[in-house]
């Protein structure tokens, strides 16, 4: 049942009127609040939609769209009147309703009577009279197990509901293992239990209870329930949705948390400032990663940058992102809908949304080291980082200068130069570039190139094409060495002795040939290698490196190219790609010119002059400057080597590379305005950190100065988030294990506790839980979960063959089980059928844990936007047999199994998965090719430990459902077997309700 909105009516306005006394009556009352709905969001002081604001209604008399006491003549009763359904105002949305339209004709034709000063507010909701956000109950008295059942058993007998009565052992054991662990019970686990039980059950269940919260198991299953409303994944999403290799310590730090039952208001401010308030810095750097776990925008961030509004409009949800998470993830409050317009239902304004900006204005989303490096080489690293930047810019700028000047004095010749260029470069370049060194941080490493023909042949000459890579416009003359020498000789292997320089350009700057090709006369003389060696390197951005596109060695007898297709070996080379490798070089692939004979002359003629006068601009000071800088860089590199990496986790950041336009903020915080209607383009006042006021005592402003440290911000949220009188974390968190537990939680929309989400089932539940957790000084989960699966509530069977009139006496009452007369039955989730079959067929590597996640697909197109083929992966390769939580979780292109099988959608806060059943399921389960793999091995293991076909049945069965057949399905499965073998019967076993189902 929803609440009715009707006593919210008076709040969806507020007015400021002076005095209210003469106020008109009909303009208060009907008028005013539907301008203030309808109209104000574009027609106010700071977007005034066709000049006009309704601020101050005044002006519509003054503007001339009323004519008072004449509505007929009045252009605003034009604007909204409809026709055909549709009015010009307001612009693209439903018309006015016809009473809405009565009420302004109305108060027109009275006299349009406006009370003094009156001005039109946004609407908002100020009534804070809500369940969730009221205090919340003192504790009762009593163990919470028992004052729990004994709840629901009064609620039960008020609606005439019967519970029906405890599950059987077996049962029992099955459905707290996997909701506790989310692996199958063992049958040596599930023979224990039952013998046990037939002692003393009250024993038997609280040992093995407790067992199962000591395990590692419980926080890889509740972990998982964690991931899911923390948007967890392992690529940014977006267009290039790119691996984040430095993700999985987030996840561990949530496993590993539950494992440890950390107080849960440490567990909550660790994911906000656990940077700042933790006493394990590293855990606490970790713990942030929940504030980047969200989807990024990759290319908004890194190619267009902040300097452009898209990239700014990707800062900004950015931060919506971050703020949706917190509030939605930890308060069961929808804040984001308050971006363009004050919350429509819930007391959050517009200010309260920029306000929780304000906290997020100083972080991104970036790789940071969070162990592995002291303090001393962090305060090292990131002093050198900050000097190399400066340098860089001071670089650039004098390089900008320069290149200024240039222009001017070089402005006679360009045009035709400009033009001749792209004249030579109409031939389409080939995709195979040619060969690419290693990078270098400093100009003078020599490195070299050299093309083996085989045998000793004579050479009429040698050509030396320089690289042409299209690649951000980089044209002609890429990697082409500064200085260089060329040596040949008619041995197997060069050497200093046998060496025979052909061509030294080692003491002066060579000039960029670009796309002319480097001539070298050989006379005929007999050459078997030919060696390129670089002395100084071409310069890139920031390093150097040694490129030639093609390396032609010509015959004197017909002119062809002996060095095609011949051996190449290099002092190094980057890892062969599409477009470089060294056997490129000798591949007849290169860039050609497009010009006749005279151009060709002129072009070169237009290039000499221009170098003329680059050279003329280049004064001793500014090369000194340039050559001072670089080498400075190149020292700063060899420093930064010198420090240990470190181990990085993905995280929020203020100090990181930058990486093409994406740069850090080194702490300082990036102005938040006020975004009227949500544009980026409609800018209004500054807005300070700060959150909604929503509890009576709630703060609501973290700063007063604008100059403030962005980590003070984030702790002021953590804070404000997990303060003791904060109603909605205590009991957001409350009806989260109670669904994590239960199967199905106390109030339906686990992320929205506002008055568009669903009311609570036992408010009175919900509130002893929260209290209970928010007043144990250890604040432990585990404490919690151990006294609802202790319940009898949480042990009753889901269905009972001697109790089927009582039980369609029940539905015809409670068939949604809201009361929880029986318990509710589910299907295995995604990850616990997948690592189900791993544990039953004798794969599962459970001690497996943690660390690097295992990828389930091949990477094609790495470099650009990655392909994640599933359908290449091995399913027999042991690095995938782990857990599914340890699993590398993709965006764009999600698991084809999993998902089918509901699995969460990691790019948004999933509080409750779907739960279907469907034929696509079914022909997942049984044609996917691990459950394929699995099913032979099942086999495998049972033909190791039986020796009757009865015997196979009976441990297949076991394994997987944790009992034995029953005589409706042992007749089934023996003929099964004698037919089709033992593989199939494995199959079918995998594929049972018996093993999809919990009861």
């Amino acid at each position: 049942m929803r609440p009715t909105l009707m006593p919210l009516l008076a709040c969806l306005f507020a007015i400021v009127a002076d005095p209210l006394a003469v106020a008109d009556e009909t303009f208060i009352d009907s008028v005013a609040p539907v301008l203030a709905r309808r109209c104000l969001s574009c027609h106010n002081d700071q977007k005034t939609g066709g000049g006009l604001s309704m601020v101050d209604p005044q002006r519509l008399i003054d503007d001339g769209y009323i004519e008072v006491a004449d509505a007929g003549s009045s252009h605003i009763v034009e604007l909204i009147s409809p026709s055909n359904g549709r009015a010009e105002m307001p612009k693209d949305s439903d018309p006015l309703s016809a009473e809405e339209i009565t009420a302004i004709r109305r108060w027109i034709d009275a006299g349009a009577v406006l009370p003094p000063g009156f001005q039109i507010q946004p609407p908002k909701i100020a009534d804070r009279h809500w369940w969730s956000l009221e205090p919340i109950g003192s504790d009762a008295e009593g163990e919470l197990r028992t004052i729990i059942d004994d709840r629901l058993d009064a609620k039960l007998d008020q609606q005439g509901l019967t519970p029906l009565p405890p599950a059987d052992p077996v049962t029992l054991i099955r459905r707290v293992v996997y909701d506790l662990s989310g692996v199958p019970p063992t049958p040596q686990q599930v023979d224990a239990f039952v013998a046990q039980s037939r002692i003393d059950p009250a024993k038997a269940w609280q040992d093995l209870v407790d067992r199962l919260l000591a395990a590692p198991e419980f926080g890889e299953k509740w972990g998982q329930h964690w991931l899911d409303i923390a948007r967890y994944a392992e690529t940014h999403g977006y267009d290039k949705d790119q691996p984040r290799n430095n993700a999985w310590p987030y996840r561990d730090y949530v496993i590993n948390s539950f494992n440890s039952d950390k107080p849960f208001g440490q567990f909550a401010q660790e994911q906000i400032a656990g940077d700042v308030l933790a006493d394990d810095t590293s855990e606490g750097i970790v713990a942030t990663g929940f504030l980047s776990a969200g989807p990024w925008d990759l290319i908004a961030h890194v190619e267009v940058g902040e300097g452009k509004l898209d990239g700014r409009l990707a800062k900004h949800l950015d931060r919506d992102e971050m703020a949706a998470a917190v509030f939605n993830v930890f308060q069961s409050t929808t804040i984001q809908c308050a971006q363009c317009h004050n919350h429509k239902f819930d007391p959050i304004e517009s200010e309260d949304y920029y306000r929780v900006h304000a906290v997020f204005a100083g972080v991104d989303r970036a790789n940071r080291v969070y162990a592995g490096l002291s303090a001393e080489q962090q305060r090292q690293k990131h002093a050198l980082q900050q000097e190399r930047d400066a340098i860089t810019r001071q670089r650039d700028e004098a390089k900008k200068a320069f290149e200024q000047k240039v222009v001017k004095q070089a402005a006679a010749i360009d045009p035709r130069l400009d033009a001749l260029t792209q004249q030579a470069s109409q031939f389409t370049p080939p995709p195979q570039h040619g060969f690419h060194s290693q990078i270098a941080a400093r100009a003078d490493v020599v490195k070299w190139v050299e093309v083996d023909l085989g045998t000793p042949q004579p050479i009429d000459r040698i050509e030396l094409v320089a690289c042409y890579d299209d690649f951000n416009n980089i044209g002609a003359g890429f990697g082409f060495p500064v200085r260089f020498k060329v040596d040949v000789t008619t041995e197997g292997t060069l050497t200093d002795q046998n060496a025979v320089t052909i061509l030294d350009q080692t003491a002066d700057d060579f000039t960029n040939p670009e796309a002319t090709p480097v001539n070298i006369d050989v006379g005929g003389q007999t050459v078997r290698i030919v060696r390129v060696t670089a002395t100084k390197l071409a310069e890139r951005r920031n390093d150097f490196i040694l490129a030639l596109g093609e390396l032609r060695v010509l015959s004197p007898v017909d002119g062809t190219d002996v060095a095609v297709g011949a051996e190449v070996n290099a002092s190094d080379s980057i890892p062969s790609n599409a477009r470089w490798s060294p056997r490129f070089l000798v591949d007849q692939r290169y860039h050609r010119l497009s010009l006749d004979e005279a151009e060709a002359k002129q072009w070169k003629q237009l290039r000499e002059q221009r170098r003329a006068i680059v050279a003329a601009a280049t004064t001793p000071e500014y090369q000194r400057q340039i050559e001072q800088w670089t080498k400075r860089l190149a020292e700063i590199e060899q420093e930064l080597k010198a420090i240990p990496a470190g181990q990085f986790v993905y995280a929020v950041a203020t100090e990181f590379p930058k990486q093409g336009k994406f740069l850090p903020t080194k702490g300082s915080v990036r102005a938040i305005h006020f975004l009227n209607r949500g544009d980026l383009r409609a800018p209004g006042a500054r807005m300070l950190p700060g959150a909604p006021e929503l509890w009576p005592g709630g703060p609501s402003r973290f700063v007063d100065h604008e100059d403030y440290d962005e980590a003070e911000a984030r702790v002021a949220l953590a804070r404000y988030v997990t303060r003791r009188d904060n109603p909605l974390v205590w009991r957001s968190i409350a009806n989260r294990i109670w669904q994590w537990t239960f199967g199905k939680p106390l109030v339906g929309t686990p992320n929205d506790f506002g008055r568009m989400g669903m009311l609570p089932t036992h408010p009175e539940l919900l509130d002893l839980l929260a209290v209970r957790l928010r007043d144990d000084p250890d604040q432990s989960i585990k404490s919690i979960v151990r006294e609802l699966v202790c319940t009898n509530a949480y042990r009753r069977a889901s269905f009972a063959d001697a109790w089927k009139d009582i039980t369609r006496t029940n539905l015809t009452i409670d068939a949604s089980n809201d009361g929880l007369w029986r318990f509710n039955r589910r299907r295995l989730t995604a990850e616990e059928f997948r690592d189900s079959v791993l544990a039953v067929s004798g794969t599962l590597r459970k001690r497996d844990r943690g660390g690097p996640s295992f990828q389930d697909f091949v990477i094609e197109r790495p470099q650009h936007s990655p392909h994640y083929q599933y359908d290449l992966h091995d399913p027999n390769d042991p690095a995938s047999h782990r857990r599914t939580i340890y699993r590398f979780v993709v965006r764009s292109q999600p698991q084809p199994m999993l998902t089918t099988l509901d699995c969460a959608d990691p790019s948004i806060s999933i509080a409750r998965r779907d739960e279907s059943t469907t034929a696509l399921q079914a022909l997942a389960q049984w044609n996917n090719r691990l459950v394929e793999v699995m099913a032979k091995r099942f086999a495998d293991r049972l033909s190791a430990e039986t020796t009757t076909d009865d015997e196979a049945i009976r441990l297949a069965c076991r394994l997987a459902w944790a009992r034995d057949a029953n005589e409706t399905e042992r007749g089934p499965l023996t003929e099964l077997l004698t037919e089709h073998g033992l593989e199939t019967l494995c199959r079918v076993v995998l594929n049972a309700s018996a093993m999809m189902y919990l009861d």
